[in-house]
Order: C-alpha cells, then structure tokens, then sequence
C-alpha cells in the first residue's frame, strides 16, 4: 500500500483486518491484489474514487461479508451509520456489483426506503418544527422494518419497499416493492444505530444551534421516536460509522447530493426546503450521541471526504 494514496495510519487499520479474519495486513494486501478484476470500482463515481475509499473502506467492508458469508451458518446484516451526501448510497451500488464477482450476493437497502407512505407520512411529520417532509426519526415504518429484516434472517427471503425522493415534487413517496435472496444484507443510513441519549437533552450546549421553542419541546418527541428502532439496531451484527471531523461538513455534502438529484431527476430540496431539511439534520438529534454509536468500525472523513482513520471502535 505504499505507493497508493493514503494517508491513515496502518497500525489501527491493521488491528481491523486482523479482526475482520486476516493473519495480517499483507496477507489481506496479498489477497486482494490477487482480485484485480473486481477493483474497478470508478464506474459508480462521477469523480475517480481515492485510494482510501478503495483500500480504506470498501475492501475491508467487503472483506467482512466476504468471512462472514464464507465462515458463518448465520444470515449477517452489516449496518452504515453516515450523514447524508457522505457516499454511502454509492458504496453500496458498488458492494452489491462486486460481490457477484466474488460468487455471493449482497443486497443493500436503506431505512430510508422504510419511509412511512404519502397518507401516514402526513400524519407522522404533522406540525413538526422544521416544515420537513421526511427524514427525521419517527418517519419510517419500523415495525415494518423489523419484520422485513427478521424474515430475511429466517427464511432468506427479502422483500421490502423502495422510496424516490424525487417523486410528489420533491416530498417522496414509494415507488416499487423489490424481492430478492442475498446471501448478505447491508442497511444504511443517516442516524443508524443512533439510540436515546442519556445525556440531558435539556442541556442547550449539547446542541449546535440555540433551539427555538417548538424545536425545544418537539426534541422529547424525537428522543421518544428513537426508541422504536432500537429492536431495529438489534438485529444489525456490525456497525460500521463513517463519520465527519467535523458535523458542520454535512451541509455541503448534502446540498451538493441535492444538486445532482436535481439535475438527473429534475426534483430535489431547494431553497428554504432545503435549508429547512439541514436545520433538521442539525438539531433533531444532539451530536454527542453520534459519539455514542456502538459501532464495530469507526471511519473518519475530513471536509473533501479523504479518509484519515480507520480501525476499530475500541
């Protein structure tokens, strides 16, 4: 890896590698250069793709469906907890293609296409401080989510719903069901793993804006809604958390995500929707408790998304 383009250091990342099921860092080295075929991985980038995204994240995550897949009677869910405009939606195009290659199959999915339909949705996000139409805990059917994720786990089957963002004008809606059989399921999302804080949720300074009244009130609202993903979080066997230095980055990230998708869909958060949706993203849940993921992985990303740590959560 030396003469690759990374800048994190190999002492933590290798204590990863060695956990995820290698005897060492050259030995996973040695295994994947063996791969060169599946390493094309810049097709699902509109940019080429870095050297740490590649061997920093996507291999090793990869590699831990591969063992699980290979060393387990066990259907496994991994979990991606990022911020959204981070990347993970892309990541999981390209886990989904080149685990094929590797003769087992991944399915990627989203809490995100668990979205509550038009008709509850409406009810669910009624009077909430932001004008949102989506995204905040307590938007998406987690019973439902519960029950598509345990009867994979069963039986193998998977049969879940798919959310366009870009349908009602921007506000989202379902637009199809999938059913499928994965060998692997990998769930990605913005707060997952998030749990209710213990941490005083009264306490202004753990947020990162003066909150307005209703913001203040409707927080209990958010922190209650977080107890019903948990049985979700439970079914998850590994968390891996891409994370920010820096939460503030998001909202560039996030605006940019907006961009594209109005450029391909002609449909995104604009405006004052869209300033609307990062104050949400903001202030809905205290940053302290994305410190508190009890993740397997903890990735850390600076403002160009250039990956400057990766090892375990210890």
């Amino acid at each position: 890896m030396k003469d690759l383009d990374i800048n994190f250091p190999f002492d933590k990342f290798e204590k990863l590698i060695i956990d995820i099921g290698w005897e060492s860092l050259d030995n996973w080295i040695y295994f994947w250069n063996k791969q060169k075929n599946i390493l094309s991985i810049d097709q699902f980038w509109t940019d080429k793709v870095n050297d740490d995204w590649i061997w920093g994240l996507a291999l090793p995550l990869l590699s831990q469906a591969y063992k699980f897949h290979n060393n387990s009677s066990e259907r496994k869910i991994i979990g991606i907890s990022a911020l959204p405009g981070t990347g993970k939606t892309t990541l999981g195009k390209w886990l989904e293609a080149i685990s094929l290659k590797l003769k087992f199959k991944i399915s990627v999915i989203s809490i995100d296409d668990f979205y509550l339909p038009s008709d509850e949705m409406n009810l669910a996000i009624k009077n909430n401080p932001w004008n949102v139409s989506r995204g905040f805990p307590g938007s998406h059917s987690v019973n439902l989510m519960f029950e598509k994720l345990s009867n994979w786990k069963l039986n193998g089957q998977l049969n879940v719903p798919v959310f366009d963002k870009s349908l009602r004008n921007g506000l989202g809606d379902r637009s199809h069901w999938i059913s499928d059989n994965p060998d692997l399921l990998i769930i990605e999302g913005w707060f997952l793993g998030i749990e209710p804080s213990f941490i005083d949720i009264n306490d202004q300074s753990i947020y990162s804006a003066e909150l307005s009244p209703h913001e203040s009130s409707y927080k209990f609202k958010i922190q209650n809604n977080l107890n019903k993903y948990l049985e979700v979080w439970n079914l998850i066997d590994n968390i891996w958390h891409l994370k920010p230095l820096k939460f503030e980055y998001m909202n560039m990230w996030k605006t940019n995500q907006e961009q594209e998708m109005f450029l391909k869909k002609g449909n995104a958060l604009q405006d004052e929707k869209l300033s609307n949706f990062l104050r949400m993203l903001n202030v809905s849940i205290p940053h302290q408790s994305f410190d508190d993921i009890n993740s397997y992985a903890l990735l850390l990303i600076d403002q160009d998304r250039n990956l400057v740590d990766a090892g375990l959560n210890l």
